[in-house]
Parts: C-alpha cells; structure tokens; sequence
C-alpha cells in the first residue's frame, strides 16, 4: 500500500511530505504490525519450544524416565490370574468278565477352575537393585541427550541470528555503495550537460552503477535466505512472514579466559558427562552379571477353586478352594561357561568405555585450545580492520571532495570506493567469525544455555 503513495509523495514539498507520511501513519497503523519483533533471547525460546529435532530428543528422554521404575527393575512382586471353563462329553461301552455290557452314551461333565499366583524374587544375588541403578543412569544419560540436543539447537540458532545481522549490514553497505554511485552519476550528468566531461565517463558511472545494483539486488537475497533458515531452526509455522532483529550489531564478549574454559569444560561439557555415564552403565552391567553367580531365592503363593460336576457315578460334584506357598532356593551350578564369557566382555566393555572417555576428552580439549586461538587472533583482526575501515572512510571523504573538483580520476575514485567495502565486508566477516569461535567455546565449555 505504501508503494503506490511513495512516488506522489516525494513530489510534494518537504513541509507538506512530512504531514503527509505523519496522517498515512495513523491511517494505516495496521502496516506497522505485519513484522515481528525477535530479539536473541525470543528465537532461542521459540526454537526450544518448537524446534523439530528437539521435540524427538525429548521423546527418547520421557522413554528412559518411563522405564525408570520399582517394577521394571523387579521390586515389585506379579500377579497372574488363569481362569478355565470346560468340559467333557462321553459315550462308554463296559464289557465285564461275566461277558455283561453296560453301554452309556452322552455322558457330560463339567469343571471350572479358577487361579490367582504371586511371585516375588527375594534374593538374586542384588541384580535387582543393580538394574536399579542402571535405569536410573539410563535416565539421567537421556537427560543429557537431550541437553546435548538442546545446546546444538541454541548454538545454531545463535549462529543464524548474527549470520542474519551479518547479512543485514552487509545489504546496508552495499546500499551506501549504491547511494555513492548514484551520486558519482549525478556529478558527471551535470558535468558533461556543462561540457567540463566526457560522456565516456558518465557511461562509466552508470555502469558502476548498474553493478552495485545487482550485487545489492543479490544481497537483499542473501538477507531472505539467511532469515528463513533462521525461521526454520525456530520452526515457525509461517515461513513468510516476515521477522524484523532487534540487534543491529554482531555483540562479541571479549573476556574469555582459557584457563577458566578448560576448568570449566572438564565440568560441564556434556558430552564428557555422557561418556561418563556410559562407563557408569557398563560398570554396573558387569555386576548384573557377577549377581548371578549368587543363589537365588523366590517366593510363589496362590489361590486356587476348583468345581467338578459329574454326570454319572456316585459323586455328583465336587468343590475344592484353597491358598498354596512357597520358597525356592536355587542357584546356577553350571552353564557351560556362558557367565564367564559375558563378565569377560564386560570387562573388556568397562576398558572400551574409559577409552573412549579419553578419547573424547582429549578432543574436546583439542577443540577448545584450536578455538581459542582463533577467537583471540580475530579479536587482533577486529582491532586492525576497524583501524583500516576508519582510515578508508576518511580516505573517501577525501577522494569525493578531490573528484567533485576534477582533481581525482573517476578510476581512481572507483578504487578508493571499493577499498571502503572492502573495509567493511572484512570487518564485519571477522566479527561473525569471533562470534562463532565464542559461540563454539560456550557450547564445549557448557555454557550455552546458562542466559537461556
């Protein structure tokens, strides 16, 4: 709707363009609302809480928090219950020793019975609270998953989010570089109407023109590719609405010390408190296993009633009720050395899993010290290019005024423009870069999640 007032209203006098844009303001408030707002904090949140990936994560962890129970570990005793209803239908042909026949036929009997059992294991050699403890150290393990899920998730998003802001100042340079071009344009259209220039060089400025143009065209692309995919790690019902970042500038902490990141990543990385778990589980798989070189006590009781009717005979029915019980003590005296060979590879499981401990501490420190470099080598680099951008800012100040007077060539003015872009795009390259190193520190320090 703006766009079809814009042109008449920069026609108007300047007076009466801004009462004008004031009155299209109230009159069209609704125009203000159609993009949303979305700090940091706002596309974390959202991504936490919709995110795709995660949402499965959490699935897999309320998995291991189900299976953490008295009855799952064999606490708790089970009852069963069999119930029968039957019956018999006979025809019976009797030959005595006297060669008498006696011949009887459709004999029914019936009988019913029915069964409640309880059985209760005692004592087995403390498997039962082993595999306790194992579940719940599947549990916290699926907690941690699921942690691990969420610090990738926010990284990413936090990654997207300056990625997106990075996009948005490089759009805004490229639409100064434009904005110096159309000027450049300006300057030699006026000069050659004079006849102080060539047309070559008006033909030269608007194809300088021109070529800013398209590569703000290509960036404004840049800009919605990048949101999208920020939209999608949010997952967003809507995908083309359009969102607005209340951050204009990539934010770096430039504090960071790597002795307390190694401390602090020794505690808190997650994946080293995962593989911790694991050696944990396989100790405790190996003692599930010693526990059944134990004997073995279980208790069994039940209830039994039991009614016979008979069709022939001198008893008509019968009716039996009554309440059985038991203990069984048992042990496994040999079992072709089946025990044996599963406590050795449990061994060799425990040995696997304190290697791989290491392993994945010795990586994540080789992470962290590879990471750190770099983050403090770009923060060098930030102070060199913003030393570099002032120094092309002022450089081209200069150069329009020398160009305005036809003391500079339009070549050269060309050169000292492209010089400041250059300035700019690698400044704010660097900046992403640091930000990206200080977010893969505070996602192996664990430390991701600690302003969520």
């Amino acid at each position: 709707m703006m766009n079809l007032f814009l042109p008449t209203i920069l026609k108007l006098p300047n007076k009466s363009r801004y009462i004008f844009l004031f009155l299209l303001i109230f009159i069209f408030p609704p125009l203000a609302k159609t993009q949303e707002v979305y700090d940091l904090s706002r596309c974390v949140l959202s991504g936490l809480e919709n995110n795709f990936s995660l949402k499965i994560a959490k699935t897999q962890e309320q998995i291991s928090v189900n299976n953490y129970t008295l009855g799952n570990a064999g606490y708790l005793p089970t009852i069963s219950t069999t119930n029968r209803f039957g019956g018999t239908l006979n025809n019976t042909n009797q030959k005595y020793s006297d060669d008498s026949r006696k011949i009887t036929n459709g004999v029914h009997n019936n009988s019913a019975s029915a069964n409640v059992n309880l059985d209760l294991t005692i004592f087995n050699g403390f498997q039962v609270q082993t595999t306790y403890q194992k579940l719940n150290e599947l549990k916290k393990a699926g907690v941690l998953n699921t942690q691990l899920n969420m610090e990738d998730v926010v990284s990413r998003i936090i990654a997207e989010y300056y990625l997106h802001v990075q996009q948005l100042i490089l759009s805004k340079n490229l639409a100064y570089a434009v904005s110096l071009s159309r000027e450049r344009v300006r300057i030699d259209e006026q000069r050659y109407l004079l006849g102080s220039s060539s047309k070559l060089e008006l033909l030269q400025s608007m194809v300088y023109l021109n070529a800013d143009s398209s590569r703000y065209a290509k960036q404004t692309e840049n800009v919605l590719a990048s949101q999208v995919r920020l939209k999608k790690l949010m997952a967003l019902e809507n995908l083309e609405e359009n969102i607005i970042l209340s951050d204009t500038v990539i934010n770096i902490d430039t504090s960071l010390v790597y002795n307390t990141l190694l401390n602090t990543t020794l505690e808190q990385n997650t994946g080293l408190l995962l593989a911790q778990k694991d050696q944990v589980i396989s100790e405790l798989d190996y003692k599930i296993i010693s526990g059944r070189a134990y004997p073995y006590l279980n208790l069994s009781s039940g209830y039994t009633y039991s009614f016979n009717r008979y069709a022939v005979g001198d008893l008509k029915n019968q009716q039996v009720n009554g309440l059985n019980y038991g203990l069984t003590l048992g042990m496994d005296i040999y079992d072709g050395f089946e025990r044996r060979r599963e406590k050795l590879n449990a061994k060799i499981g425990i040995e696997t899993q304190k290697y791989q401990y290491q392993e994945i501490e010795q990586s994540v420190k080789a992470d962290l010290v590879t990471i750190y470099y770099a983050y403090e080598n770009n923060l060098k680099l930030i102070k060199l290019e913003e030393q570099n951008l002032e120094v092309a800012r002022e450089n081209l100040g200069i150069a329009l005024e020398r160009y305005k007077l036809g003391d500079l060539s339009g070549l050269d003015l060309r050169e000292v423009q492209k010089s400041l872009l250059d300035a700019e795009e690698r400044l704010i390259s660097v900046q992403y870069l640091t930000k990206l190193a200080e977010i893969s520190l505070y996602q192996i320090s664990g430390q991701i999640m600690k302003d969520i």
